[in-house]
């Protein structure tokens, strides 16, 4: 008898050292009992937070890996997409979604953008255009607070109100989405909580997830959110459940990082917290706002 496991294909760069996008996504997910089929958009000896690391942009090859699956005839149960290093390469996606598209499959396109209020040193306005063309295909999108504001063409400032987010989320949605999930969220008047908020576009509903901030910066982050998020929504769990499981994931995570003599730079230690993905769902955190 044939065991089916939950397939993705996972567009995302390959960094080979520090905990970020690839390194990432491949061990959450297969600890979640999925199947990952990388398909990389570059190849970095270590993500952008180390000074001097090398980089090649597999444009180029993209076309010819994609043929290649075409002809395997390889059918995905949900197709997500991160870091993109090109322009070009949004594109790609789209036809990616288009070719590999099925019923009832799942698109997560995390807007990989920027953050602290500024783009990534290789992103330009272009780039954030042509992510509002992206974003469109997906079914959920979870940009951070700088990204959401670059792709609403905002101003941004570190903390916006709880009414303001919920307006932004819906202008979101308003472009293709049915989620949006905002991660990065300070609360205001606590600088030792921050939160992400969540809406679902089907039933109009609003849900946030607050945990304690340590004042620690750790790449790779958000691609760690991001994954437990596509691999709790496969599982079946809910658009709340799913942000609590993630959001749980990243403070675990930061903890059992934060009291090690551990540069920031290298990620946080997921493999201390990844046997936690396993454990039973336990509903805790989540609120729904009104």
């Amino acid at each position: 008898m044939r065991i089916h496991l939950q397939r993705v294909a996972a567009i995302h760069d390959l960094s080979g050292f520090g905990r970020a996008s690839l390194t990432v996504v491949i061990p959450i997910l297969s600890s979640m009992g999925i199947q990952v089929c990388p398909l990389p958009t570059a190849v970095l000896s270590s993500h952008s937070a180390f000074p001097g690391f090398h980089a090649r942009d597999l444009s180029a090859e993209l076309p010819s890996m994609i043929e290649h699956w075409k002809k395997l005839d390889i059918q995905f149960d949900a197709i997500y997409s991160g870091y993109l290093g090109a322009v070009d390469q949004i594109d790609m996606v789209k036809g990616f979604i288009r070719d590999f598209g099925s019923h009832d499959q799942l698109v997560v396109v995390d807007p990989v953008l920027g953050d602290n209020g500024k783009l990534y040193s290789a992103f330009d306005c272009q780039m954030v255009a042509e992510m509002r063309n992206l974003i469109a295909h997906a079914e959920v999108i979870t940009p951070n607070l700088t990204e959401a504001a670059f792709l609403l063409g905002e101003g941004y400032q570190p903390q916006v109100s709880i009414a303001e987010l919920k307006l932004w989320c819906v202008r979101l949605a308003e472009m293709g989405p049915k989620q949006v999930i905002i991660t990065s969220v300070p609360e205001f008047g606590q600088s030792s909580k921050t939160s992400v908020l969540a809406y679902n576009a089907v039933d109009k509903r609003y849900w946030r997830v607050t945990c304690d901030y340590l004042p620690a910066n750790y790449p790779g982050t958000g691609d760690a959110f991001a994954s437990v998020m596509v691999g709790s929504l496969l599982q079946g769990d809910s658009l709340p459940i799913a942000l609590d499981r993630a959001v749980n994931f990243i403070a675990m995570g930061v903890r059992a990082t934060f009291g090690h003599p551990h540069h920031p730079s290298e990620g946080i230690l997921i493999e201390k917290v990844l046997p936690s993905l396993n454990a039973p769902v336990q509903i805790s955190s989540y609120q729904l706002v009104d």
